[in-house]
């Protein structure tokens, strides 16, 4: 692989420390990064066609002669990137359009673990935003609304009450806060515990766990304020041991990879599960058809492997048998900095500055939002870096990142200074 050309489709923070782990585990290959960012910029060649472009990215892959592409972000995957590619013969590290329906239809994702005994929350599917008004309406305490289609992260919305709900729905459904992605609206029963994010690299088959992680989407510190695409995330999480994972392994990955293969949609790439801990055990919040971001920014750095030999064999039709990631001590924390106005609107084309020395051994700092302008580097979009500190343990983490993040200044900075508070405190 080392010698050849990997086409890595996206342009956020995901896809930068893809990019790193790519080019820290196979540096002769040739990198091509599709659209890229300044950041991946200076660890490969970025290439001027869109994410979403399927197309423009069959002919690039094609004229590159690339060998393998991995996908980072969900949008291609739910629009038929891997089907464009496996029309063409090309090799794609990613599930099909069928597949990816885990993530952009949540409504199906629902439905796949009640018809395979996945542990979730009770759920209620609506079209209308009558019935779904007169359901929440109907009920009391917490629930979750939910729009069911792609919302970059940002489609649940927790309700502690009647009232809550009710502009939930009217938001999602009538006023279409998320587009169409509010079409249909799943209600969920809410639950209570810690979150974990785990990912598996999987054949369709096999699923291979990856370090796990936790991420913080609310704006504010003390997880208040609305949700966001991911403030920050740390890795490993307190307590999920090696027999929680395997437990999630079985009764969640496995599971749902043999209803996929049974409805003719096997699933091969990565598959997020974002669980509760429940009381009553591990319970799955939603699925992804991709690695998370801002977890990747903590998980990559911690995984010693080269995962382009594995990710190569899955594109190509092979299995993951007996392959497991060799994982770092220690620990990561990324701390995400943001636009001042993110979630909602805020500026963009504001000059940023960087100190020349912030990035080293113990210090990752990965371009989100970013783009050149005529007189250097200014904000491209409302997550603008995530900034991630590795240390012998989460502690050392932590203060790396949130030093590093101190110093990058653009006007309207924002940042968590309590990424990862429940764990150290």
């Amino acid at each position: 692989m080392n010698s050849k050309t990997i086409l890595l489709v996206g342009n956020g923070g995901r896809e930068h420390a893809m990019a790193a782990s790519i080019r820290t585990n196979a540096p002769e290959t040739d990198l091509l990064i599709a659209p890229g960012n300044p950041g991946t910029a200076r660890l490969g060649r970025n290439a001027a066609v869109a994410a979403d472009d399927v197309p423009g990215l069959v002919e690039l892959a094609r004229a590159e002669r690339a060998s393998l592409t991995i996908v980072g972000p969900e949008a291609p995957l739910a629009g038929g990137i891997g089907d464009a590619f496996a029309a063409e013969g090309l090799p794609l590290f990613g599930p099909s359009a069928a597949a990816a329906r885990i993530e952009s239809s949540k409504a199906f994702a629902k439905q796949l673990m009640l018809e395979e005994g996945v542990p979730t929350a009770g759920f209620e599917v609506f079209t209308d935003p009558e019935a779904a008004l007169a359901h929440v309406r109907a009920g009391s305490g917490p629930i979750v609304v939910k729009a069911s289609g792609l919302a970059a992260g940002k489609g649940a919305i927790v309700c502690l009450d009647r009232q809550e709900a009710e502009r939930a729905v009217q938001e999602v459904m009538v006023d279409r806060r998320f587009g169409a992605a509010g079409d249909k609206l799943v209600v969920e029963e809410f639950m209570d515990g810690e979150e974990l994010s785990v990912f598996f690299l999987t054949d369709g088959r096999t699923a291979v766990p990856l370090v796990p992680s936790r991420d913080h989407k609310r704006l504010l510190e003390d997880d208040l304020g609305p949700n966001t695409g991911g403030m920050g995330a740390y890795s490993p999480v307190g307590g999920a041991d090696m027999a929680l994972i395997d437990q999630i392994r079985t009764e969640v990955a496995e599971p749902v990879l043999a209803g996929m293969a049974s409805r003719g949609c096997p699933y091969r790439g990565f598959l997020y599960a974002g669980l509760m801990l429940t009381a009553d055990g591990p319970k799955v919040i939603e699925f992804n058809c991709r690695l998370g971001d801002p977890e990747a920014q903590v998980v990559l750095p911690l995984t010693r492997s080269d995962l382009v030999e594995p990710m190569d064999a899955v594109a190509r039709g092979g299995g993951l048998e007996g392959w497991t990631p060799d994982l770092s001590p220690g620990a990561a924390l990324v701390t995400v900095v943001v636009s001042g106005g993110y979630p909602g609107s805020y500026p963009k084309g504001i000059p940023i500055e960087i100190p020349a020395d912030l990035e080293g051994p113990t210090v990752r700092l990965y371009h989100a939002g970013t783009a050149m302008g005529p007189d250097g580097l200014v904000t491209a979009g409302g997550r603008v870096f995530g900034v991630t500190g590795i240390g012998a343990d989460l502690a050392e983490a932590a203060e790396r990142s949130r030093a590093a993040a101190a110093r990058i200044r653009f006007d309207g900075a924002t940042w968590r200074k309590d990424i990862g508070r429940s764990e150290l405190s």
